[in-house]
């Protein structure tokens, strides 16, 4: 009796232990695999392009084109709406009620409030010179407008629509984020300087000016590990600490970047590169870079949607380069027609 209990105890382990090593073995390859390109949106039109903002509780992405907003289904990739009206649009905050969002047009010097459900336009708040990265802050239900040509943030009331603060910065402001416990992070980028503010007084309370990084643009938030990345112009990542501005490593990025994003459920924190590359770099162990994905040159542009682990990049096909654009980093020559395009990033 005992051999044979012994046996099948035995052959029951063999069969046991191989399926533990391989959910084990699968799942930490499946974790490693590498992003890739898996899908390509076409959206046609003409004109630049600046943030992408994903709303993953509608499946809905923002992407600003000039002179309008496109809004694409991200389950199908087709553009379903697009608000209209605009003079440059540049970024798109969306309340956390569903309800409103709002796009910082800069030729207009305004933010333009929309409706979520029908995409038309509810009015328009006067802000700085310029407005830019925007923001909305949840504790506060605040919108902040980050104003580059005239270095200050317009602080919208969400309740009202009435500007509520103006807030004079130490620097050229660039991209903003809210971590929803009472500050608001932005790069300024002329000063190679991160700046934080609190929402309730609506004053700065801290400039922190990297060593290690240059003319910073991008900037990403991890709130449970208090950690900030910015995409420096000299090819850099920098991680800031976020409560302290202590900087904790600076990561090898490609060229030229200009969004950053970061996944909380992977660890992992992106930067696009319009020179032609998409780096992730893992939060998780020392800041290492894993990966330098290839992209078409002026793919700059990004949003990460965490539910389906998908990133979206903005592109478009260009002419010829001109010869005389030898100053130019990344020369290119005019757009090509209706080439506009969202580009689709993941693992597969």
């Amino acid at each position: 009796m005992f051999f044979l209990f012994h046996h099948r105890f035995i052959r029951a382990i063999a069969l046991v232990i191989p399926a533990s090593i391989c959910v084990l073995t699968c799942s930490l390859a499946f974790s490693q695999e590498p992003y890739q390109v898996v899908d390509h949106w076409k959206i046609g039109g003409n004109g630049s392009w600046d943030y992408l903002v994903n709303d993953p509780t509608t499946h809905l992405l923002y992407v600003t084109h000039r002179t309008r907003v496109e809004i694409v289904d991200t389950t199908t990739g087709k553009e379903v709406a697009a608000i209209t009206g605009l003079k440059n649009a540049h970024g798109v905050a969306l309340d956390t009620e569903g309800q409103f969002g709002y796009i910082s047009d800069g030729l207009s010097n305004d933010v333009m409030v929309f409706d979520r459900h029908t995409f038309k336009p509810v009015t328009t708040v006067a802000t700085g010179d310029n407005p830019d990265g925007i923001t909305f802050d949840p504790l506060t239900k605040t919108v902040w407008a980050f104003n580059g040509k005239s270095s200050t943030a317009t602080v919208i009331d969400a309740a009202t629509n009435r500007v509520v603060a103006t807030i004079a910065l130490p620097g050229k402001p660039e991209f903003p984020v809210a971590d929803g416990k009472g500050s608001v992070y932005d790069n300024l980028e002329s000063t190679s300087s991160i700046v934080r503010l609190d929402v309730h007084t609506k004053a700065v309370v801290a400039t922190w000016k990297l060593a290690n990084c240059e003319a910073p643009t991008g900037l990403a938030l991890d709130v449970e590990n208090r950690r900030l990345f910015a995409v420096c112009d000299n090819n850099k990542m920098d991680v800031v600490d976020a409560d302290t501005g202590k900087e904790l490593a600076s990561p090898a990025i490609g060229d030229s970047p200009d969004a950053a994003r970061f996944s909380a459920t992977h660890q992992l924190a992106f930067s696009s590169n319009g020179g032609g590359t998409l780096t992730v770099v893992d939060a998780a162990n020392g800041y290492k870079v894993i990966e330098d994905l290839p992209t078409p040159k002026g793919a700059a542009s990004l949003a990460y949607d965490e539910q389906t682990d998908r990133i979206f990049l903005a592109i478009a096909e260009y002419g010829p380069s001109p010869a005389s654009s030898t100053k130019s980093r990344h020369p290119q020559g005019a757009m090509v027609p209706d080439s506009f395009t969202i580009l689709v990033v993941g693992r597969k």
